[in-house]
C-alpha cells in the first residue's frame, strides 16, 4: 500500500458552529466515499479554515464522526486579499492501493469554484 494525500474544500453559510460541523462532515464523508477510503486507512487529517471562520474547530467534526484515533489538526490558511471566504479545506494522508491518479479530490458547494480543471 502507498501513502496518498486527498485534498477536498467546502465553503459554509457562516461562522456558525452548525455550519461548520455540518460542512466538515460533509467534506470528510465525501472525501472517503468517492476515493473508498475505510476510516481504518486514514493515517491523518490537515483541516484549515479561512481566517473568518472561527466558532468551531473542524476536527472536532471528524471526531464526532468517530474518527478517534486518527491525528487530525487545525490551522488558518493566509488572508489573502479577495480569496473565497467561509472555506473549510483538508488534506487527508491515506493509505491506499489506489494509483495516483485515480485518487479523486473534492471540492464541494462554492468550492468547486476554486479547481475548475477537477472532475465533480
Amino acid at each position: 500500500m502507498a501513502v496518498r494525500a486527498i485534498r477536498g474544500a467546502i465553503q459554509v453559510d457562516s461562522n456558525d458552529r452548525d455550519a461548520i460541523l455540518t460542512g466538515t462532515a460533509e467534506l470528510v464523508t465525501a472525501v472517503l466515499h468517492r476515493n473508498a477510503v475505510d476510516p481504518a486507512d486514514l493515517i491523518s487529517i490537515v483541516f484549515t479554515a479561512t481566517p473568518d471562520l472561527t466558532a468551531e474547530f473542524p476536527a472536532y467534526a471528524a471526531r464526532l464522526m468517530g474518527l478517534t484515533d486518527v491525528p487530525l489538526l487545525c490551522t488558518t490558511e493566509i488572508a489573502v486579499p479577495g480569496s473565497m471566504p467561509r472555506v473549510l479545506r483538508l488534506l487527508a494522508h491515506v493509505e491506499s492501493g489506489r494509483p495516483r491518479a485515480e485518487i479523486r479530490h473534492v471540492y464541494l458547494g462554492g468550492a468547486a469554484a476554486l479547481r475548475t480543471d477537477l472532475p465533480q
